[in-house]
């Protein structure tokens, strides 16, 4: 059990566990994808997970998966919680997550024909990005850390806000995201936006991540999405703008705020 303890006493070591918790059986390319380390980094971690039986390998043709092994957790967990205790303990466990993690997340993915250099523009510039998100552009200096507007033009009201939490041009931006343009998605609070940028030939893979979002939080928060992506696909492959009934109604609601 000392070698069990030793593994988890890292938050790095507990972050792979999460990870593959979430999606079991991944690849160390994965795992370095989703870590903010180097490639060797994350070996050694996992080195230590595996000699702790906390993860354990497999080989699938070419590639060498890691498994979340729970059973030395249950071990740790017998030992101390008695067969009295325990359906106490899981109650209050239970209680605390339904409390505490009850957040979903929304990702939706789209291949247009451009280039990264070109679509990090139609991101970034205010002007390309009210053309696709309904007169809304985006005012901000793009660095990490830095703060961001969403402002309607025509309306002269501010429609979004949040913080730049990772600038990496022209591959990934994460963002914090505050809706307020009503009192109800303002009382949602903070979610976060992730866009990510990958070249695939002559086209780009755009995966848009919409997380920390509150279980059965308004759906304007969201729901937006697959217009605004189509739009942004129409404006740089065709050079034309998308109008749909949705992007009107939203156009509009945002044109004449409340309150």
């Amino acid at each position: 059990m000392d070698e069990v303890f030793r593994a988890l006493a890292d938050p790095t070591r507990r972050s792979l566990l999460d990870e593959l918790f979430q999606e079991d059986g991944q690849t160390l390319s994965a795992l370095e994808q989703r870590i903010p380390m180097t490639r060797f980094g994350v070996m050694k971690h996992l080195k230590v997970l595996e000699e702790a039986g906390l993860v354990v390998t497999r080989r699938r043709g070419r590639e060498k998966l890691h498994f979340l092994n729970p059973v030395p957790i249950r071990l740790v967990h017998d030992r101390w919680v008695s067969k009295y205790a325990e359906p106490w303990a899981a109650g209050l466990s239970k209680i605390k997550q339904r409390l505490e993690d009850r957040t979903v997340e929304k990702v939706f993915e789209i291949y247009i024909k451009t280039t990264p250099e070109r679509l990090w523009e139609a991101i970034t510039d205010p002007e390309l990005r009210s053309k696709y998100t309904f007169g809304v552009g985006v005012e901000s200096d793009w660095t990490p850390g830095s703060s961001y507007v969403g402002r309607h033009a025509a309306a002269g009201v501010t429609i979004s806000e949040g913080e730049n939490l990772e600038v990496d041009p022209p591959c990934r931006l994460v963002q914090s995201f505050n809706a307020v343009w009503s009192d109800d998605v303002r009382a949602e609070g903070t979610s976060r936006v992730t866009w990510e940028i990958e070249p695939v030939e002559d086209s780009c893979r755009l995966t848009v991540i919409h997380d920390q979002l509150r279980e059965g939080a308004n759906g304007q928060l969201y729901g937006g999405w697959p217009m605004i992506l189509s739009g942004l696909k129409t404006l740089l492959e065709t050079g034309e703008l998308l109008t749909t009934p949705g992007s009107l109604m939203y156009a509009k609601s945002f044109a004449q705020p409340t309150g």
